[in-house]
């Protein structure tokens, strides 16, 4: 294997490969927890693998995890030439993960019943929903948590990509259509509309909170100043908060004069010591802050394959 090959697979730089693997690892453990302790035991199919998972297991007994393992194994041999390598190496180790901790957590819940069968533990009691609203969260936030690192769980994703590569139709419509007929499935566990409605809320909750941690942790904000002071401005905000500043060389339209203009990107988080700067040195500048999602380099988030 030559080290072109190796570098696409693993990436530059090995520290970073460390951290994303250990936040990989960490966002498992929280999707796992979620699925298993609150979602499996209550019989509520959220949409995706887990989802079929589910239902193998309470239509045959056939244990989740190793469920999850084989359709994603499959998946994966059907569109390796789909994906790319890292994406492919990621999804095996995460899938790999994830289907063990399921099987070792079903092991552990598993108790047996007054009457001498076995059955998942009902932690929370008869608490169907408060089961449902926690393991939406926690698998909302393990998913973010491995998305966030460059991984993926695979599942419905890749079913998704492939068909999107070859057909011009939009990914989120895919996946939504894939996660009702598979939550819709699940009327076939208990015959009856509650289980339904739970799986619809778990997808909802566990979507939108997905969507709400990746959008928090990308936010970023840009600022555009025009200020007589701005060699004073750069210069703080260089120093101080340790962000790097473009001069842009600008000219009013109607004055015809010539004047420099900040560039500066920066977390969201320091938009206020930023705005406390500019006061202090120029109260009159010219400052325009906009939201910004997705900032990548430097100082900022990491392009992942």
């Amino acid at each position: 294997m030559n080290r072109t090959l190796i570098k696409n697979i693993i990436g530059p730089s090995p520290w970073q490969l460390l951290r994303d693997y250990l936040q990989m690892l960490l966002g498992t453990v929280i999707y796992t927890i979620g699925y298993t302790t609150f979602l499996l035991p209550y019989k509520i199919v959220s949409g995706g693998v887990t989802g079929i998972s589910t239902l193998t297991f309470y239509l045959t007994g056939f244990p989740a995890g190793s469920t999850y393992f084989i359709i994603n194994l499959g998946l994966l041999l059907i569109a390796m030439r789909v994906l790319g390598w890292r994406y492919l190496v990621r999804t095996i180790i995460v899938t790999i993960l994830i289907s063990g901790a399921i099987n070792v957590m079903q092991t552990q819940l598993t108790e047996v019943t007054a009457d001498g069968t076995l059955a998942l533990m009902h932690i929370l009691g008869e608490q169907k929903f408060m089961a449902c609203v926690i393991g939406a969260f926690l698998e909302g936030l393990g998913l973010a948590t491995i998305f966030l690192a460059g991984g993926s769980t695979g599942g419905t994703d890749i079913i998704a990509s492939s068909i999107n590569k070859y057909w011009n139709i939009s990914l989120g419509r895919l996946l939504l259509m894939l996660d009702i007929v598979i939550i819709g499935s699940s009327y076939i566990i208990g015959h009856d509309l509650e289980t339904l409605v739970v799986g619809y809320l778990a997808m909802f909750i566990s979507n939108n909170f997905l969507d709400y941690v990746i959008n928090s942790a990308r936010q970023s904000v840009q600022f555009i100043i025009i200020s007589e002071h701005y060699e004073e401005i750069a210069e703080e905000v260089n120093t101080q908060l340790e962000r790097g500043v473009t001069v842009l060389d600008g000219e009013g339209f109607y004055s015809k004069e010539k004047r420099q203009v900040l560039l500066i990107l920066a977390k969201r988080y320091e938009s206020r010591s930023i705005f406390q700067l500019i006061k202090r040195l120029d109260p009159k500048a010219f400052v325009s802050m906009s939201n910004v999602e997705g900032v990548f380099g430097e100082g900022f988030d990491t392009i992942k394959k």
